[in-house]
């Protein structure tokens, strides 16, 4: 079941300084070429979707029958769009890390707008957020593809947004088929008399996930969970995590083939025993990590980097924010309403000690856009854009009357200092 919601969530505040200040499309100056944003105006909706007979793991008891219920999500969905002449702008109403304050997001969408299909069918991304977060963490990265040629749906996981925030169990179980449940809606609702009807291309998608989004996508992308760990402290009961692996005979079949590239930031769960050398090599889907080299989270090489190298059947990218901690990328910036709240309570869950949010937002939103042009749209020359000197500091780069000296050896799209703090490494499957 799925309803569509217009309108409503758009509000026009009054405070229209609090909304400007916390606008999530700023692109900086020294930002790398591809943070910029595209050539599509961007209309956004909500939907309101619900995933049949599932199992409600908070209410289920341990050694008891497994209780069903309908779970409902809401999903933020962008899109490629002609505005008609009105003026593109939309308040995003999020609630945030301290879930008594909400703030008002500023973007550069226009809610219920005109699609623009001219060039569909679009590319499918869909975003999943971490424990706890929303639909709006990475709304940076959802307008910036969605001006580019993609159809943007960001999910809120029940039980684990800033306001559902339930037992742990649930967000373990339920984010595998969260994401798979949410391409298959929007792939069936392509075919029906939707205003977005044949605007998708669900054949090609892409999954973004961070941290327990990317603990999500990792098992999507086949990396089997641990079957040790079914038992464990950190299970949800009766076994359900079973499912998810290995032992389960249908494991396989289960994955979706239109999945065809992801992105993992900080994926959650390799450090605490989810996955085993041989799990991983279950992967076969080309893989983006993003990572902190500080991340206590996720664990970096415990974590982001054994997940990267353990994937062995996979082509996969490891970017690495060097010194930044698990907000690296991924996270807007703190909404001004917490920054000016008492004891500023949740902002640490945007900000990092040593990176500039801004600055890690455009970065990550250069190599998504590369990535997935590439992987979702056949652009041969976006891979151009990872063939580079696996450390930012080595590079040179001299530029004299606007072109490239021999000497220059620098970070396709970066400007001069841009990639210092920064690496990229690449293996290929077999590595």
């Amino acid at each position: 079941m799925i309803r569509i919601v217009l309108g409503a969530v758009s509000v026009i505040f009054s405070a229209t300084v609090v909304a400007q200040s916390n606008r999530i499309d700023v692109v900086r100056g020294d930002a790398p070429e591809l943070a910029y944003f595209g050539q599509y105006d961007i209309g956004v909706s909500t939907l309101e979707m619900s995933a049949r007979n599932r199992v409600d793991v908070v209410n289920t008891e341990r050694g008891g029958d497994n209780v069903i219920y309908d779970r409902s999500l809401t999903v933020e969905l962008w899109y490629p769009a002609d505005l008609n002449g009105q003026a593109p702008g939309v308040i995003y109403e999020a609630i945030t890390r301290n879930p008594e304050i909400v703030a008002q997001l500023q973007g550069r969408a226009l809610r219920g707008a005109v699609p623009n299909s001219r060039n569909a069918p679009y590319p499918l991304v869909i975003i999943s957020h971490g424990h706890p977060g929303n639909r709006f963490l990475m709304s940076h990265t959802a307008e910036s593809l969605a001006s580019k040629g993609y159809i943007v749906a960001s999910i809120d996981h029940t039980d684990s947004t800033y306001e559902s925030d339930q037992n742990f169990y649930s967000t373990l179980y339920n984010r595998p088929l969260d994401q798979r449940f949410v391409l298959e809606t929007l792939a069936g609702l392509n075919k029906s008399d939707w205003p977005l009807a044949g605007m998708i291309d669900a054949d090609s998608t892409g999954i973004i996930g961070y941290s327990m989004g990317g603990y999500g996508l990792i098992n999507n992308l086949g990396g089997a969970y641990n079957p040790e760990m079914v038992d464990s402290f950190l299970a949800p009961p009766n076994a359900l995590l079973l499912e998810h692996t290995e032992s389960n005979p249908d494991f396989r079949s289960n994955l979706e083939a239109r999945i065809k590239a992801g992105i993992a930031v900080g994926p959650w769960g390799m450090n605490n025993g989810l996955w085993r050398e041989k799990d991983l090599a279950g992967i076969m889907v080309p893989t983006f990590y993003i990572a902190g080299s500080a991340d206590t989270v996720s664990g970096y090489d415990n974590g982001t980097r054994s997940i990267f190298e353990g994937a062995i059947n996979s082509d996969r990218y490891l970017l690495t924010y060097k010194n930044a901690g698990h907000n690296a990328g991924a996270p807007i910036p703190v909404p001004i309403e917490v920054q000016a709240s008492e004891g500023q309570v949740g902002s640490s869950h945007y900000t990092d000690p040593v990176w500039d949010n801004v600055r890690m937002n455009n970065i990550m939103d250069h190599f998504v856009t590369a990535y997935f042009d590439y992987y979702l749209k056949g652009d041969m020359n976006k891979l151009n854009y990872f063939d580079l000197l696996p450390d930012g500091a080595d590079g040179v780069y001299s530029v004299r009357n606007g072109e490239e000296t021999d000497e220059h050896n620098y970070w396709r799209g970066f400007s001069s200092g841009g990639a210092v703090g920064l690496r990229m490494e690449h293996l290929a499957p077999g590595q």
